[in-house]
């Protein structure tokens, strides 16, 4: 696991310095100010369970994944041959092949293929990001591949969680804060942000315990309802794969 509690107050109340990149953190797709962000690289998170689903796909093979928001250009593009991952609130839509669970992009359905892609939140929250410099998805399972990628770029950066239907939540912004506060370990970063610095005090409260932390989360509740929590603590795993989903003249891509 990233590292944590062990220095909790090393990132409160540091002077920013302003000759390093900027680092910022949006809770919600309700706040994001695209305007605000033309030469950032915006990091997309949401745990549970698209970025999760994106980084595994990629991690077996997936060639890249096309982010649809419609429902009917999801099935446009399945009447065309594609393989179509698609769900609402957690349910498979009845043409789908499948949904975003991370356990459906096995290598065997995966590899090689390009998937149309169209979830509850993470799809429009990619497209409504495409004005930025450039727009990747992170999550636990390439965390540290994600800071190291990051740091290499010379940008600033946002990290965006994706949310739930435009309200905070308790997953994304955990991830979150354990993204930011190693990418201000690296000394690389400054921020000024109150939302980066409680994501990241929220991350240290969590991280002793983030299995049971993620239990307070309404989508943990959700997922469970439907029977579809079975992925959470494959969700919450550190350093799965090293590639780095990049979205690309309309796709997303692996970049590592």
């Amino acid at each position: 696991m990233p590292p944590g509690h062990q220095d909790s107050k090393k990132h409160q109340g540091r002077i920013p310095d302003m000759s390093k990149r900027k680092l910022e953190t949006c809770f919600s797709p309700a706040l994001f100010e695209a305007e605000g962000h033309a030469n950032s690289i915006v990091v997309i998170i949401d745990i549970l369970r698209a970025s999760s689903a994106i980084c595994t796909a990629f991690a077996n093979g997936a060639v890249s994944i096309i982010p649809v928001s419609e429902i009917a250009e999801a099935k446009e593009y399945k009447s065309k041959g594609y393989l179509v991952a698609a769900e609402r609130d957690g349910s498979v839509l009845d043409f789908a092949d499948f949904g975003n669970s991370p356990f459906n992009f096995t290598k065997d359905k995966v590899c090689g293929k390009t998937i149309v892609y169209s979830t509850t939140n993470g799809t429009g929250l990619i497209n409504l990001t495409l004005s930025a410099f450039m727009t990747v998805i992170g999550s636990f399972l390439n965390i540290a591949a994600l800071e190291r990628w990051l740091v290499k770029q010379d940008r600033d950066v946002l990290l965006l969680c994706a949310g739930w239907k435009n309200r905070f939540n308790i997953e994304d912004t955990v991830c979150a804060g354990a993204i930011a506060d190693m990418l201000l370990r690296s000394n690389c970063y400054t921020t000024i942000c109150d939302s980066t610095l409680a994501a990241i005090d929220l991350w240290l409260l969590a991280s002793p315990d983030l299995p049971g932390y993620i239990e307070k989360a309404a989508q943990r509740s959700r997922l469970r309802n439907k029977n579809l929590d079975d992925c959470i603590e494959f969700c919450l795993t550190p350093d799965f794969t090293d590639k780095i989903p990049v979205m690309k003249n309309g796709a997303l891509v692996a970049d590592i």
